[in-house]
């Protein structure tokens, strides 16, 4: 399959298509496309174009491609559809991909467009996931899954499994229920198809089975079914009830999501942000940490002044302040990222003093391979005195150490007590390492120069 690449020539074509309203034309050329295609498409339309577009295409196709489209498109071109339209696009859906569009729509028109939905059953499945919080368990499931009762023959079975299976994209299991609804396990189709009709299910199915709460944090969920490498998990209540399950695609969408949270909280960015949100948006993210910078310069700026006797005498060491703070904020965010990454999988074990004996070895033999260079460079290349390239060699073994160990200790410290840990990567560590540079930088220098 030749990946799609939207290109500016096509998305002319398609627009002049729209414009001169050859609605035969394109219906044909949209038959060759992929729903998350031709959301791509609908995403560089204009709003009217995209509203056009949606309009002009059968349901059960526009459902999909209305799943895949970006937000603010998919919301602007659900305000041009009426409370009709939406829930004839709705009841397409899987129940999770309904209450995503659902929660997108303002307050005043939910309850209209859940009355317009004729699947009343739909309907009342999507007001029942409409309760649960959206990055929790119940709130990423979909009620569509195939369930059997652990009294039923193997028949039995087939044919109500058949019934089910209308209703559900893709079945990735067929989970055991007993009559109060209680998950007690799972069906092997293998050995569906290999025992005798007359057999009871209870005697078959197959009693262990992962499953997660309903109220389990999405972060969770993602972590189990990425160790287990599961394509579906089931989802119960706190009794035990089988009431939903998350698939594949759903976690990756979690995982995903997540990666951008962290990455723009590496980068110094407060809240979740896109290229394309307004500038007022853009600054409010940026700017509370690059404040945060600001006075950890002032904070070192503070530092480099007390030391003015020191420079009077050794000016040249002011030449190596730059490669000091680059190369503690770089220690500390390559030690906080690794950190960071390890706790996100859950990959980091054993006890913390371990991990930080480690990376003080780790640290120690960076800086001595680091400091080598700097003496060599600092007293060949510069005409530095001895003494005082030993001192600038010594105080970068100490700072790659001391940056280490804050890299690795910080967001263990911030995991433990519930704070989200990638909020010490970047500029945090980066500032704090910053000061604590300069700060050993001329103390050492001060305690072997003897000024």
């Amino acid at each position: 399959m030749t990946p799609f690449k939207l290109t500016d020539e096509l998305l002319e074509e398609i627009q002049q298509l729209i414009a001169e309203q050859k609605n035969a034309e394109l219906q044909m050329m949209m038959q060759e496309f992929h729903y998350a295609d031709i959301a791509e498409i609908a995403d560089e339309l204009d709003v009217d174009e995209a509203t056009y577009l949606i309009k002009l295409l059968d349901s059960e196709k526009t459902s999909d491609i209305l799943a895949e489209m970006h937000e603010d498109i998919r919301e602007a071109v659900l305000g041009n559809l009426t409370a009709k339209e939406i829930a004839s696009e709705l009841e397409e859906l899987d129940t999770d991909d309904a209450v995503d569009i659902i929660n997108e729509l303002p307050k005043e028109i939910i309850q209209e467009v859940i009355s317009e939905i004729e699947d009343r059953e739909h309907a009342r499945h999507i007001v029942d996931l409409l309760r649960y919080d959206e990055d929790t368990a119940g709130g990423l499931m979909a009620k569509e899954l195939v369930k059997v009762n652990e009294n039923w023959n193997v028949l039995t079975c087939v044919k109500e499994m058949r019934a089910q299976a209308e209703n559900v994209t893709r079945v990735h299991s067929i989970y055991v229920v007993d009559d109060d609804g209680i998950l007690k396990g799972r069906l092997s189709l293998k050995d569906l198809l290999t025992t005798s009709t007359k057999t009871n299910i209870k005697d078959v199915y197959i009693p262990k089975v992962d499953s997660v709460n309903v109220n389990e944090k999405a972060e969770e969920v993602a972590k189990i079914m990425s160790k287990y490498d599961l394509e579906a998990i089931p989802v119960v209540d706190e009794i035990g009830r089988l009431v939903g399950r998350i698939t594949i695609d759903d976690i990756v969408d979690v995982i995903r999501e997540e990666a951008d949270k962290d990455y723009q909280m590496a980068a110094g960015i407060s809240r979740e942000v896109e290229a394309d949100d307004s500038i007022w948006e853009l600054t409010r993210a940026r700017l509370p940490w690059l404040l945060i910078g600001m006075f950890g310069g002032i904070g070192a700026a503070s530092i480099i002044n007390s030391f003015q006797p020191l420079m009077g005498n050794f000016p040249i060491l002011l030449i190596f302040v730059p490669l000091i703070q680059a190369t503690a904020g770089n220690v500390g965010v390559q030690s906080s990222a690794i950190m960071v990454q390890g706790l996100a999988n859950d990959t980091v074990k054993g006890e913390v003093m371990k991990r930080l004996l480690k990376e003080f070895a780790i640290g120690l033999i960076n800086g001595i391979a680091i400091a080598a260079v700097v003496l060599l460079v600092s007293h060949f290349l510069f005409g530095t005195p001895y003494m005082v390239s030993i001192t600038i060699g010594i105080a970068v073994i100490l700072v790659i150490i001391i940056a280490a160990l804050i890299g690795t200790f910080i967001p263990v410290f911030l995991d433990k007590r519930g704070i989200d840990p990638a909020i010490a990567t970047g500029p945090f560590i980066t500032t704090s390492n910053d000061i604590f540079g300069i700060l050993i930088y001329f103390s050492i220098a001060k305690l072997i120069l003897g000024i």
